[in-house]
């Protein structure tokens, strides 16, 4: 019962980091990145090397986004933007698509990805394990960015509110995801039911998949990501009126924008320029992700506090064993 109750105490104090933009008294934050990082100026991101010779100017960049059910379209989406970020940057750009989070944290912490899209959750993982600086985030032409967490479950379920979850079966994303994971467990507490006690979590492996298998019927109800479901409903690929929504959360904040520490500043500095000129009216992009105008510069420090503040709730710790875990 203590446990739950700092739970939700650290839950709500993180909610009212992201309605009010601060603490009333901030508690000074040190970084948790690996060993092989610094972090001289408290960014609580990697320092880029101090010996020039480390620093990395490729003649290809590799560019990934986020795990999705179908990389293959997602490539073909991004197309105009990564002809803009060759443009931009006077270098080929390779489109990697993977498979999992932990592959695209793992792709950067050995070199091979340079700039990457990282879902909301393993966003510090990428941050602390792969030495990622994440600089910018889809928005709005007013600046606003975010996604809520819902949970879905089928237009006939006998579950009209959170308690009725109880004893059904309920599908996570994975483990370090955010909306799809650590949220509810910080969360679903106040609301009245607790994961793993009250129902067994079993994890589907993405947002997709949850929402994919609620429609199907193989889950009784899932938590997921509003913008991965709004996008999944554009595309055809469910219909909203097979589902209902059963709650929903304030806003979060969206994927990451990051390129890798070691990059020399010139092309950081023009990997920045890219995204911040990019035009989303008339492209792919801009068609997919509906509501957005423009990539928005943020800081992994304090746009992603509300969510290390949930991830501390849950007691996630930044280690290769937590992100294997996922």
């Amino acid at each position: 019962m203590h446990v739950q109750k700092s739970v939700r105490a650290a839950f709500l104090a993180a909610l009212t980091v992201a309605a009010g933009g601060a603490f009333a008294q901030d508690v000074e934050e040190t970084a948790a990145l690996d060993s092989q990082y610094t972090d001289a100026d408290g960014d609580l991101v990697a320092d880029a090397p101090t010996d020039a010779s480390a620093l990395k100017d490729p003649d290809t960049l590799v560019f990934a986004y986020t795990p999705v059910e179908d990389p293959a379209i997602y490539e073909d989406i991004w197309n105009p933007f990564i002809e803009h970020l060759e443009d931009v940057t006077g270098k080929d750009v390779q489109f990697f698509a993977v498979q999992s989070n932990s592959a695209e944290v793992e792709a950067m912490r050995s070199g091979r990805l340079h700039i990457a899209g990282f879902s909301t959750g393993p966003t510090p993982f990428a941050v602390n394990l792969a030495g990622a600086v994440p600089f910018a985030i889809m928005g709005g032409d007013d600046g606003q960015f975010g996604y809520k967490l819902q949970i879905y479950t089928q237009a006939d379920s006998d579950i009209k509110e959170v308690p009725d979850m109880a004893g059904k079966r309920i599908a996570h994303t994975s483990p370090t995801s955010n909306s799809g994971n650590l949220a509810p467990r910080a969360l679903f507490p106040d609301l009245g039911i607790v994961p793993d006690e009250d129902y067994e979590v079993t994890y589907s492996g993405s947002h997709d998949q949850s929402m994919l298998g609620v429609v199907a019927g193989d889950y009784d109800a899932a938590p997921v990501a509003s913008e991965v479901v709004d996008r999944m409903a554009e595309r055809g690929l469910y219909d909203p009126a097979d589902v209902r929504i059963v709650w929903e959360s304030d806003p979060f904040p969206t994927t990451s924008y990051a390129y890798a520490h070691d990059l020399t500043p010139e092309l950081k500095a023009k990997i920045e320029e890219a995204f911040f000129t990019f035009e989303f009216a008339g492209t792919a992009l801009g068609d997919e992700f509906s509501g957005v105008s423009k990539f928005i510069p943020i800081t992994y420090k304090d746009q992603w506090k509300v969510i290390r503040q949930i991830q501390r709730a849950n007691g996630v710790e930044y280690t290769p064993e937590g992100l294997a875990a996922e």
